[in-house]
């Protein structure tokens, strides 16, 4: 049954998740070909509300929504009434005249959008809040997963860096979990949280991740912007603690495992030059990835409720 919002992965059950990723085979298909827009939601208008700011994701959500025939607005928060003090209900109230169908939100406090959502008929999706969730992303991650291993029980999934402030890890984990994936978390202490969800594991270093055999390591972004404190003695130190180094690029390619990367990518932290053309490297299939998931999850979520 659709929905009438995306606010997290906690909510969806494994089927609904699968549901999803069903869905954006064909329009991947669709998109990659010679069909650039099918007009599946025509006479539908969507609404970009980013009060962070955003490329990738705001992007992926435009043409997705574009190629889908939807009518696209973009809400300019730094000039708008809100820059001079305007409530959230107000500016929902506002968006109401304007009888939007869909609303895409990005906040930096966590939970914002599920306030939204209870203001307005319109659907609401979650393009990230706060350190608290980010669906879309875990979707799409899943989706990348699936396509290389369609049966992803059991799969290996080790999540590297940041895990403390990283919204990203924790849609893309729990969604992985839900599809019965094995994952794991390495970064340094200061970087993990003190209790892990049920079921992850935790490495301390390479050597010992490595004795695990997981066959996706997912680099996440050192989030400088979001640490109030400094978490590691340098960013070089980092890059040869916990990044993908050419001498440990090198050992990851004769093991076939594939890197992935919500970016945008820190060179020289995470990963050095050399990922980029990486045989095993899933980002830019990521990418790719994002505009058909969220062109399903536009087409599965219902605007006004049952």
């Amino acid at each position: 049954m659709p929905r009438k919002d995306l606010l997290d992965i906690e909510a969806l059950d494994r089927s609904e998740i699968e549901h999803l990723l069903d869905q954006s085979a064909p329009f991947k298909e669709l998109f990659t070909r010679s069909v650039k827009k099918v007009p599946a939601l025509k006479g539908k208008s969507v609404l970009m509300l980013f009060y962070e700011p955003s490329t990738r994701t705001h992007s992926s959500f435009e043409v997705a929504a574009k190629r889908l025939s939807a009518d696209v607005t973009n809400f300019d928060v730094g000039h708008s009434s809100i820059a001079k003090g305007e409530s959230v209900r107000e500016t929902i109230e506002t968006l109401q005249a304007m009888r939007t169908d869909y609303v895409i939100v990005r906040h930096m406090a966590s939970g914002m959008p599920g306030t939204i959502a209870r203001l307005t008929r319109a659907s609401v999706v979650n393009a990230g809040d706060g350190a608290h969730a980010h669906p879309t992303q875990g979707l799409l991650d899943a989706f990348t997963l699936r396509e290389k291993f369609p049966q992803t029980d059991g799969r290996r999934v080790l999540i590297v860096g940041d895990i403390l402030h990283s919204r990203v890890a924790r849609s893309t984990s729990l969604a992985l979990r839900k599809l019965g994936v094995e994952v794991a978390y390495l970064g340094p202490g200061s970087l993990v949280p003190a209790r892990l969800p049920d079921g992850v594991r935790r490495f301390t270093s390479y050597d010992e991740a490595m004795g695990w055999r997981p066959e996706v390591i997912y680099l996440l972004r050192v989030q400088m912007e979001r640490q109030e404190a400094q978490y590691f003695p340098s960013l070089r130190e980092y890059h040869r603690l916990y990044g993908v180094t050419e001498e440990r690029l090198r050992i990851l390619h004769d093991q076939g495992i594939y890197i992935m990367h919500p970016g945008p990518v820190n060179r020289g932290v995470e990963l050095c030059d050399a990922v980029m053309d990486y045989e095993f490297s899933l980002i830019n299939d990521q990418v790719e990835n994002g505009i058909a998931v969220r062109m399903a999850v536009l087409y599965w979520l219902k605007p006004g409720g049952a």
